[in-house]
């Protein structure tokens, strides 16, 4: 199954625009992974556990692991959910953005060795940067395009032939870089002006969309900016405000985390044109 098939399934099947950020931080971890090796694997299997059900992908960034040298751990996490939820796509978030042999390297690292089902790029070397990863004809290539940080500005905003570069960057994905159909955009919640332009250039295609929760971005405008016609197309991400939601009386950190994206997802709903 290719990733548009399966996250459109995992749309449908867990009625969830909602995207689970797997964000590890130790120093965040709850006294009881205190010494344990493979800390990270059990953390973060406890919060895919108790928010499959309500998640339409789960995205780890890589760096959490790679910093702490447990690339292991996220090899056990993306085995673990394509095995256990097999229909949840996995986004192995790298933000990617070199050429030629190099990108073909990262596309092998993000697609064999993590089987990740689509993989964040960086697209400011151009389509020289996009192309290796178009090649694996079932995976998904989500390219940042107007992202949630206020420096964004300082680059997404300059005028190329009379538009903003974001812009631009979302004109040529949807015209000419989407070899393979596959493709996404990363637009921010926290510019949802943006959002709605970047959603009246390329249709119905898929928007990963970070900046809620944590970053403060707003669902309602959100989902009114992002969605497509029949109230989907959007990754709506959220990390650290699931990870680390904090448990009440004696609430556990799992199901403080379940208890924040329940939340989280049916808000999302409420404001969908149709579910």
């Amino acid at each position: 199954m290719t990733f548009i098939a399966n996250l459109n399934a995992a749309w449908q099947q867990n009625n969830s625009l909602l995207c689970v950020g797997l964000d590890p931080d130790i120093s965040r971890f709850p006294a009881e992974f205190a010494g344990k090796p493979d800390a990270i694997f059990q953390f973060s299997k406890a919060i895919i556990d108790a928010t499959a059900d309500l998640a339409c992908s789960f995205k780890p960034q890589i760096a959490y692991f790679a910093a702490l040298s447990a690339e292991d751990q996220l090899l056990d996490i993306c085995r673990y959910i394509r095995q256990t939820y097999p229909h949840i796509p996995v986004i192995l978030d790298a933000k990617r953005g070199d050429i030629g042999a190099t990108a073909e390297q990262y596309a092998r690292e993000a697609f064999e060795r993590y089987g990740a089902d689509a993989v964040t790029v960086n697209p400011y070397m151009g389509f020289d940067s996009v192309a290796p990863y178009m090649e694996w004809k079932d995976r998904g290539t989500i390219v940042l395009c107007r992202t949630s940080n206020v420096g964004g500005s300082d680059l997404q905003f300059l005028e190329v032939n009379g538009r903003p570069l974001y812009q631009h960057v979302a004109q040529l994905v949807a015209d000419r870089w989407n070899l393979n159909g596959q493709a996404a955009l990363v637009v921010g919640a926290t510019f949802p002006n943006e959002l709605a332009e970047v959603r009246k250039i390329v249709g119905d295609m898929p928007l990963l969309v970070p900046g809620i929760g944590a970053q403060g971005g707003d669902i309602a405008a959100t989902v009114k900016a992002g969605q497509t016609a029949n109230g989907g197309g959007m990754m709506i991400n959220s990390s650290r405000a699931i990870l680390y939601a904090n448990p009440v009386a004696d609430e556990g950190f799992a199901a403080a985390a379940r208890r924040v994206a329940l939340e989280t997802r049916d808000t999302i709903n409420l404001h969908r044109v149709s579910v």
